[in-house]
């Protein structure tokens, strides 16, 4: 990809006879930390709700803690689409080894999914996009840019059985006042904004928060929390791989012009309707495909950018198909895209049990869609994975302790490995560490790889 990006995943939590929060997730972080086992706990407060303890760094240059009682995983910092999806598994990866290593596997499993039925509470995914400080983020640009993180609900979501109470009030459920219905989406019903600052209980589709975590004279950060976690790799390399490129149209400046009437409305509206039209007004006041909407994004991009490099060229290729099955089959992406699979997978289970949408067997297998375990996952049990992005065992298992060796995540974790065998006090967050209270490591260049920089760093530090 032409920018930097990170994942971060709040997993959902089962357990038998554990308390979820603190017990099960306290001990799984624990575990983790553990004679620096995967990586290095916070020594010091990083913020009024980050007490020292509560996670750490990784040396594979993500982090893990605690937020709000759910368990996050963020990745490192990442170039590459197989990357993101190497460094996004190492984190399932990383929980399953946490669970076997306490002997709890009988108790406690983590889901990647973002809607507790239960409760009705919703966790998130954020995607975190590296954009230049010159992109021209004009009102045209902006509005295109919310009608692509709109619209692409269509082939990047996980998908869920039933809707929030506040959707089925507010007439957006296709059956309201019965808990009956699936929709495409599990974050849309949650979704308030079109643009706003905070992220907790005003959900917006992009988060205006200027927070770069990078030089802020180059670099600003796009910071996304509508869409949903997936489980699928097709699902999860579209949905990042088609953002990055519609990103790289607007800092080229070569945005499609077509704008919404209401994104947040377009959002839910869409997410319950698995079976179509998706027509959605535009502000001119015509009403439009979605999925022509769409197709245009890919036009621009394909215009621009194909031939470029291997990758773009293999992300245009799979983003077209997905497109044609969208409008002509949507069954062909069974395997490829989240809520369509789960779907089809839930008609079959429904027609041979004699269900409908209503039995709670199927919040049950909603769950389980999503488990972390490739050996317990009703999704991955139907993944068709494209051969360019697939990746083996070991990939994985090597991500769980490498960083990525083309980004500023390589400097972290060099760092990190030199401080743990010196013993002495530190501090470590995405852009700057520090030892002994002296001289900081600046990592301000998130493509800057070299590591040259550590041996002079840690002289000063040391006085070695």
């Amino acid at each position: 990809m032409n920018r930097i990006v990170g994942l971060e995943t709040e997993y959902g939590c089962l357990t038998n006879n554990i308390p979820v929060s603190p017990g099960a997730i306290t001990r799984v972080r624990d575990w983790v930390f553990a004679k620096d086992r995967f990586g290095l706990i916070d020594v010091h407060q990083r913020d009024w709700d980050e007490p020292a303890g509560n996670g750490g760094f990784l040396f594979n240059g993500g982090r893990c803690y605690v937020d709000m009682g759910h368990l996050e995983y963020c990745t490192p910092e990442c170039v590459s689409l197989i990357d993101i999806l190497r460094y996004d598994r190492a984190g399932d990866s990383i929980l399953m080894q946490a669970v076997e290593g306490l002997g709890l596997s009988r108790e406690v499993s983590f889901i990647r999914n973002n809607v507790d039925h239960y409760s009705g509470a919703t966790f998130g995914c954020h995607e975190n996009y590296l954009v230049r400080r010159a992109a021209p983020l004009t009102e045209g640009n902006i509005q295109s840019l919310l009608t692509f993180l709109t619209l692409r609900l269509l082939f990047a979501s996980s998908g869920r059985v039933g809707a929030t109470f506040a959707a089925e009030f507010r007439g957006e459920a296709n059956n309201p006042g019965v808990d009956n219905i699936f929709q495409i989406s599990q974050r849309a019903d949650y979704i308030n904004n079109d643009l706003f600052e905070w992220v907790q209980f005003n959900r917006a589709i992009i988060n205006t928060r200027d927070e770069p975590l990078a030089d802020s004279r180059k670099y600003r950060r796009l910071h996304l929390l509508h869409g949903d976690t997936n489980v699928l790799p097709t699902t999860l390399l579209l949905k990042v791989g088609t953002t990055s490129l519609v990103l790289d149209m607007l800092e080229a400046d070569c945005m499609p012009k077509l704008v919404l009437s209401d994104a947040v409305m377009t959002f839910r509206n869409l997410s319950h309707q698995p079976d179509g039209p998706w027509i959605v007004p535009m502000a001119n006041g015509h009403c439009v495909s979605a999925v022509e909407l769409l197709h245009k994004f890919y036009e621009y991009g394909r215009k621009e950018f194909h031939g470029r490099d291997h990758e773009t060229d293999v992300l245009l290729q799979i983003w077209k198909e997905t497109l044609d099955g969208l409008a002509n089959n949507p069954e062909s992406l069974v395997g490829k895209v989240d809520w369509i699979t789960k779907r089809w997978l839930f008609n079959q289970f429904m027609a041979e049990e004699k269900l409908n949408w209503s039995d709670p067997w199927l919040k049950s297998q909603d769950l389980e869609f999503h488990h972390i375990d490739p050996a317990r996952s009703l999704g991955r049990a139907l993944d068709r994975t494209p051969e360019a992005w697939q990746l083996t065992a070991k990939d994985i298992d090597k991500a769980t302790q490498k960083p990525p060796a083309n980004t500023r995540a390589a400097v972290r974790s060099a760092a990190m490995h030199h401080v743990k065998g010196l013993g002495i006090e530190y501090y470590i967050d995405w852009e700057i560490m520090g030892a002994e209270a002296r001289t900081s490591l600046q990592l301000l260049d998130p493509f800057d790889s070299s590591t040259k920089q550590i041996d002079p760093w840690l002289r000063t530090t040391t006085g070695t």
